[in-house]
């Protein structure tokens, strides 16, 4: 098939999906208890990693700015600028892109062995819909949890780089947090928010859209599996630029 076509029949059944998923939401049964479990699986699953990573990207924004900021004498807005880097990009990026890694792989995993098992046709059988029963709260935990693990990642990333600064290269704790907030504001923070709200949107979406038009039984399963997290990086870091641009026009600021 023509790759422009494939594309459109692909963005044609996205949206398909999205209009029966958010049709899910508005009518009985609602599945809330799923919704839970999918966060507390997306969430709580995802926490430690995306921490770590913060962690440690913070301690990196640190070793590779503080020798050039210290050689023009501005040594004390370290943490201004891994504020604003976190906040605003790296945090929401990294973060979405792990969790399209962890979670985006496992949702299409778990749907693909269940069409190839045929499970999915015995709840049609049943008069359940597998759109309102697997795919809305996937949708739904993903567009909440990712939000706050970026929040995890952004203050793990300003622990990570206040370590860093103090132990390395002597910089003082409270110059570090003043710093911090003087590169705080609350732009920034609706911005670094807003991001991963519809980064979550696109992972569950794709993640979900492959794992159900999953064929070739347990092979295809592993190719779903594959281009769900290839999609939903690409997708992640392609409205990352729109986003950026639309924020800032939107929220007035200088940089996103």
């Amino acid at each position: 098939m023509n790759p422009i076509i494939k594309f459109i029949v692909e963005l044609q059944d996205v949206t398909n999906l999205l209009w029966r998923a958010l049709k899910g939401l508005r009518k009985r049964p609602r599945y809330f208890r799923e919704i839970m479990i999918q966060m507390d699986e997306i969430g709580v699953g995802s926490l430690a990693i995306v921490a770590l990573t913060g962690f440690f990207t913070g301690g990196v924004l640190i070793i590779q700015a503080y020798p050039t900021l210290a050689y023009y004498g501005a040594q004390s807005n370290a943490g201004q600028g891994v504020a604003t880097s976190l906040i605003r990009e790296l945090g929401p990026v990294l973060s979405a892109l792990i969790v399209a890694g962890r979670v985006g792989s496992a949702i299409s995993a778990e749907l693909g062995s269940m069409v190839v098992s045929q499970q999915i046709d015995a709840m049609r059988a049943l008069g359940t819909s597998p759109v309102r029963k697997l795919v809305t709260p996937r949708v739904a935990a993903l567009v909440v949890t990712l939000p706050l693990l970026t929040i995890a990642a952004d203050i793990c990333g300003l622990i990570g780089g206040g370590l860093v600064a103090q132990q390395m290269y002597g910089l003082d704790v409270n110059t570090y947090i003043s710093s911090v907030r003087t590169g705080t504001n609350i732009d920034d923070v609706l911005g670094g928010l807003i991001k991963p709200l519809v980064f979550g949107f696109l992972i569950g979406l794709i993640s979900c859209h492959k794992g159900l038009t999953t064929t070739g039984g347990t092979v295809g399963v592993g190719r779903s599996t594959t281009q769900a997290v290839v999609a939903s990086s690409i997708a992640v870091i392609i409205s990352d630029f729109f986003l950026a641009k639309i924020l800032q026009s939107a929220l007035k600021t200088t940089l996103f």
